[in-house]
């Protein structure tokens, strides 16, 4: 089946289109031009030129989980293991908020050694220093009092992909330990508490078709979130899925203006895995219609060993380098950072 120019704007004007011709759509490149067009056109009517940063802290890689996509699994004994502490973490968010960071992301493994006790007497210290950030948990899937014991210590956004929404494809890619009920369990959870949720998915993780990407986007309808994170699948040398390909770049970019179209009042990710995929990944990105990006403000001296897959950029920067690098390449697409806390515009 082919997709015309009319079912693309229909896509436009009623933010969705019968299974079918998504797939059809998904299948081609040959209306990308006219997706990036309508995808830009929908961000700038909801957000103008804006692009969000948040700041980044990668604070463990330590994980109990053994997925099979990923750099910092149990089951790889090859990664030099490390913790942040409180004062480390604070100290990221002192530099990140004189660089003018107003949304500061907390992102490990699913590190046992991080009790909620633990959790809630950081976020409710940084909540303290900076009452006029947004701060952001994306620390994997916990029972329900443990989200709401966050909340009320001052997280306010929590970042959980759901990875792939079909039960099959999601058993492919986990050990039997983990289940894709137990993850969505999590994210509606999330929503109920009051959280602003995020979840995404990978591009061409291994094994997945055209109809577990509409399966995902189906799920996206179902959970409506505030935030949606996807980014090219990365191999890792030390994972079993050493041997798949990666993901598609151009695939990637088309997904970020379907779901522009399909969620206009989203907060979606040019994602650092784009920006290693591709040189100029992150600026595409934004001109496919996403409008947040991450800059790392973990300590150099982590940075390479939070390796979820090889190759990842800005490893090595300072993070007011990265700043100032990260604003021209934002100008020469045609945006602007911004550093308010970026609220959703539903």
């Amino acid at each position: 089946m082919k997709i015309t120019e009319n079912e693309i704007n229909q896509l436009y004007r009623d933010r969705d289109l019968p299974d079918e011709q998504l797939a059809a759509l998904l299948e081609t490149d040959e209306h990308d031009a006219l997706l990036y067009r309508l995808a830009d056109k929908v961000r700038r009517e909801h957000y103008g030129d804006k692009v969000y940063v948040r700041g980044l802290i990668e604070f463990t890689n330590y994980c109990k989980n053994n997925c099979y996509y990923c750099g910092i699994r149990c089951g790889n004994h090859a990664v030099e293991r490390y913790r942040l502490t409180k004062e480390d973490i604070l100290s990221c968010c002192e530099e990140g908020y004189g660089l003018g960071f107003r949304t500061f992301v907390l992102q490990g493994g699913e590190d046992p050694y991080y009790t909620d006790d633990v959790i809630c007497e950081i976020v409710s210290e940084i909540r303290q220093k900076y009452p006029d950030c947004a701060i952001t948990l994306s620390i994997g899937e916990k029972p329900r009092e443990s989200y709401q014991a966050y909340f009320d210590a001052g997280a306010n956004r929590y970042l959980l992909r759901h990875e792939t929404a079909d039960p099959q494809h999601y058993a492919m890619l986990h050990p039997e330990s983990m289940s894709l009920e137990n993850r969505k369990r999590c994210l509606f959870d999330l929503k109920e508490i009051g959280y602003q949720v995020g979840s995404g998915f990978m591009v061409g993780s291994p094994y997945q078709t055209t109809e577990n990407l509409i399966a995902d986007l189906r799920f996206l309808q179902q959970l409506s979130p505030d935030m949606i994170g996807i980014g090219p699948y990365l191999t890792h040398a030390d994972t079993p899925f050493a041997d798949k390909e990666n993901g598609s770049f151009t695939l990637t970019l088309r997904l970020i203006s379907v779901l522009r179209l399909m969620f206009p009042y989203a907060l979606i990710p040019a994602t650092t895995a784009l920006g290693t995929i591709h040189p100029l990944g992150r600026e595409k990105g934004l001109q496919a219609g996403a409008n947040v990006v991450m800059p790392n403000l973990s300590p150099v001296s982590v940075r390479k060993k939070y390796e979820l897959y090889e190759n990842k950029i800005c490893t090595g920067e300072e993070a007011a380098q990265c700043r100032g690098c990260l604003e021209r390449r934002v100008e020469s697409v045609g945006y602007r950072i911004v550093t308010d806390i970026g609220n959703v515009n539903r």
